[in-house]
């Protein structure tokens, strides 16, 4: 018995390619925390939630547990960082070095579900490895992690009975979507290979349904319309009623565990959950918990519209199977996640997706003196967390708004048209007492279904200048009454709607009185603003924050500690310190940040102001080309007549200076030569020059 533990606790080596990936990644971290032979000892029975919880954990190699090595698809991925839980990350140049790495690997696990380019290299690997069957030193196992996709066009088990669902056993009968042949094809090669010597080289395909669950893959495009909350209505593609298998990605990975540590006689195996769903009721659960609970039917063909849906993700939004996975329900030691679907297991699977996409909200309070800034400081955080800001008044308007709307029945899913009209009665009577405002039981409740509804719990909020006294803070944070009493009886209270950060802005009067009186009149006429309604409002506010009981001391018994920020100047109307400021405090986003359209925009954006920047460049260095070019020729006309005056003068000079010299050379010399030069041509000498000079100097007239 000993001997047969310490073989089942030897660690392995896995192979995962593209580790990088959803699929992989989840499946890789998964194993790299699962002690080889756990599944077949039985001590996999632990809770489920533990088990998520020492997944989210950062991951550490343990002894005993299997070592994670593999591939990655997008180099810089793994340029980021190897993560904790894989041993090594292999960066081949050749299918040599690879077949290699895999040689060293006692488990080579290949995932064909999201990445169709993998095929031939996972079709690949496997003949390469099977052709090494003679170096093997121990058995090795080969897994590919397949789609249901492959029996999507599949006839009937019985044509006169539609509902029963497909088997393993059924899996020769399968037939694949068209643009799913390859995939069949290499199921086929591996199911082959491993029937030629199984105890050395044992081969496994693993037909996973449709994969949900720690951020979503195909559903992430519903999932992130629904938490968005862009759209009043999420679409559901065609007519819905189709059924779609599905697993949650840990349940496969517990299933990829099962198959090491079992090694079972069947090479092919079906890993879908009891779920039975159509697209309509996956669709319509996932909006209803996480989104606005609306949706639409729209065409097929829309989904080509959709830039996060690939082919392939669109070819399985519209498959119908019906399969149960009966072997490794019957064989199998499975600690399922989501046993009954996603639809059953809802809560959960939201929670994985705010929780691994790192989806929280952000809920700030920022109080303080009226004119202080309190709105232009809240829009501008807004802005910058993509958060909702919500104002007392707006709050207020848009409440009635969506009443009358319900009432007039203009929208029949806003609520009980009744209900309704009684509430909306209700409120008009009572601002109708008392003057146009509403008592604080109403403004209360209307306060919090607005922080209680799905946009502010998805993204977060920033409350502007609300609530104003104790007894409002104390009202609107209570907590909710189907929370457990233990819970209610703790502080700070557990209905996820109070701030997590609150920021009290402030500023001396004088400060203050400046501001509004610089503001446009346009600005304060008929608005809180004018010079009574502001230092009333002002002197409440002095009067109402020197009690004993404030709001900032609610917020002081909850240990949610306030931060003071003291507003200096009437002239800074950007408030970028007090942003800076801000911004340091709460952190980093903690939301998608912007869509591929707004990065689209902001692309284009960019490149209209580098291109506007490049043309006023270019304007600028021709205006300074034409400029100097223009300075340049007047230089050189300039100098051109200076240089033409000059020589005028030189030449005037030269003329004056030579006029003695030709008078005495036309006096003196030129008679003389001349009758020289005749005297030459008379006598012809040998040397004409020197005869010329001797005759010269024999008849110089200064000489005589």
């Amino acid at each position: 018995m000993a001997e047969k533990v310490e073989k089942v606790h030897r660690t392995k080596r896995v192979f995962i390619n593209n580790l990088d990936s959803y699929a992989s990644k989840c499946i890789g971290k998964f194993l790299s925390t699962c002690v080889v032979g756990a599944s077949v000892l039985g001590s996999g029975e632990q809770d489920v939630e533990e088990d998520d919880e020492r997944l989210s954990q950062d991951q550490k190699i343990k002894e005993g547990t299997f070592h994670i090595v593999g591939t990655c698809a997008n180099k810089n991925s793994c340029d980021d960082g190897r993560p904790t839980y894989v041993l090594e990350e292999y960066f081949v140049s050749s299918m040599e070095d690879l077949l290699e790495c895999l040689m060293e690997c006692d488990i080579i696990i290949y995932n064909i579900t999201e990445h169709a380019d993998q095929i031939e290299e996972a079709s690949w690997a496997i003949s390469a490895i099977h052709a090494q069957k003679a170096r093997f030193s121990q058995p090795k196992m080969y897994i590919l992690i397949s789609t249901v996709m492959t029996w999507a066009l599949s006839k009937p088990v019985d044509p006169n009975d539609s509902e029963i669902p497909f088997t393993e056993e059924d899996y020769r009968r399968r037939r694949a979507h068209p643009n799913f042949k390859e995939h069949i094809n290499i199921e086929k090669v591996v199911v082959k290979m491993g029937k030629t010597n199984s105890s050395l080289f044992s081969t496994y395909v693993v037909a996973s349904g449709v994969q949900y669950g720690m951020g979503e893959q195909l559903f992430h495009f519903f999932f992130k319309t629904s938490w968005l909350g862009d759209v009043p209505k999420v679409p559901i593609f065609g007519e819905g009623t189709n059924i779609i298998p599905t697993i949650h990605i840990n349940d496969l990975a517990h299933v990829i565990q099962n198959v090491i540590d079992h090694k079972p006689k069947q090479h092919y195996l079906l890993a879908v959950d009891d779920s039975k769903n159509t697209i309509e009721e996956i669709l319509k659960t996932i909006t209803y918990v996480l989104g606005p609970g609306k949706t639409q039917r729209v065409p097929k063909e829309d989904a080509f519209l959709i830039r996060d849906l690939s082919q392939m993700d669109i070819d399985t939004l519209f498959v119908n199977l019906r399969i149960e996975a009966v072997y490794l329900k019957e064989n199998f030691n499975i600690q399922w996640a989501c046993e009954s679907g996603l639809v059953d297991n809802i809560d959960r699977v939201v929670e994985e997706y705010k929780q691994t996409r790192g989806l929280l909200p952000v809920r700030v309070c920022i109080l303080g003196p009226p004119a202080v800034g309190k709105s232009t400081v809240a829009e501008r955080i807004c802005k910058h967390y993509k958060l909702h800001h919500i104002r007392l008044k707006e709050t207020i308007s848009e409440t009635l708004t969506r009443l009358e709307s319900a009432v007039k029945m203009e929208d029949p899913e806003a609520g009980d048209s009744a209900t309704s009209s009684e509430l909306l009665e209700t409120l008009r009577e009572n601002m109708n007492q008392n003057g146009g405002r509403l008592d604080d039981q109403y403004v209360i409740r209307i306060m919090r279904d607005k922080l209680k509804s799905k946009l502010c719990r998805n993204q977060g909020f920033v409350l502007d200048g609300f609530p104003k006294t104790y007894e409002q803070a104390k009202d609107l944070f209570y907590a909710d009454e189907d929370e457990p009493e233990e819970m209610k009886s703790k502080i700070p209270p557990f209905n996820k709607i109070i701030p997590e950060f609150v920021f009290s802005l402030d500023s001396t009067d004088e400060v203050l009185k400046n501001r509004v009186l610089n503001l446009p009149e346009c600005l304060v006429e008929g608005t809180s603003y004018s010079q009574e309604q502001f230092l009333r409002r002002l002197s409440s506010f002095r009067d109402s924050n020197m009690e004993d009981e404030t709001v900032l001391s609610y917020f002081e018994e909850l240990d949610i500690h306030t931060e003071h920020i003291e507003i200096t100047s009437s002239d800074d109307l950007e408030y970028p310190l007090v942003i800076e400021r801000i911004i340091m405090s709460v952190g980093k986003p903690k939301n998608y940040g912007a869509t591929s359209q707004e990065e689209e925009e902001e692309e284009r954006r960019s490149a209209d102001r580098r291109l506007r920047k490049e043309s006023q460049e270019r304007a600028d260095t021709e205006r300074m080309e034409t400029a100097e070019a223009q300075q340049r020729a007047a230089r050189w006309e300039e100098w051109s007549k200076c240089l033409e005056e000059s020589k005028k003068r030189e030449q005037d000079l030269l003329e004056a200076q030579s006029v003695p010299l030709r008078n005495y050379l036309m006096k003196n010399v030129m008679p003389t030569l001349t009758q020289g030069l005749i005297e030459c041509c008379k006598t012809r000498p040998q040397d004409p020059v020197d005869f010329l000079a001797e005759y010269l100097f024999k008849n110089n007239p200064q000489v005589e």
